[in-house]
């Protein structure tokens, strides 16, 4: 399985840093961006900075940036609880798929 096929495909992803906190982003490339926000990269929002280490614990695969970006307003509207919960409810599910992306193109 290739992430990067459809060029239009961006993921929704959640980062929680050292403190607890989590960041709800868009990316084509969440691995690479969380290289970013644990500086590694250049890049990283500020946000993050100072929540280091940063560990990539929900990810969603959408065909185009505009569902993206409306499914990352949502999450960003969710309490801590709920954003707790959404990664719980698919947990299985998206330790498969993370382990696959982190494991096959980083």
């Amino acid at each position: 399985m290739n992430f990067f096929e459809n060029p239009k495909i961006c993921y929704v992803y959640m980062a929680k840093g050292v403190d607890g906190h989590f960041y709800t982003g868009v990316s084509k490339d969440p691995g690479y961006r969380i290289k970013q926000h644990n500086n590694e990269r250049p890049g990283g929002a500020r946000y993050t900075r100072g929540r280091i280490p940063n560990v990539l614990v929900y990810i969603e695969k959408y065909n185009s940036r505009s569902e993206a970006l409306k499914r990352e307003y949502e999450i960003k509207r969710f309490s801590h609880n709920d954003k707790e919960n959404l990664i719980k409810s698919i947990a299985e599910e998206q330790d498969v798929l993370l382990s696959k992306f982190l494991t096959e193109y980083h």
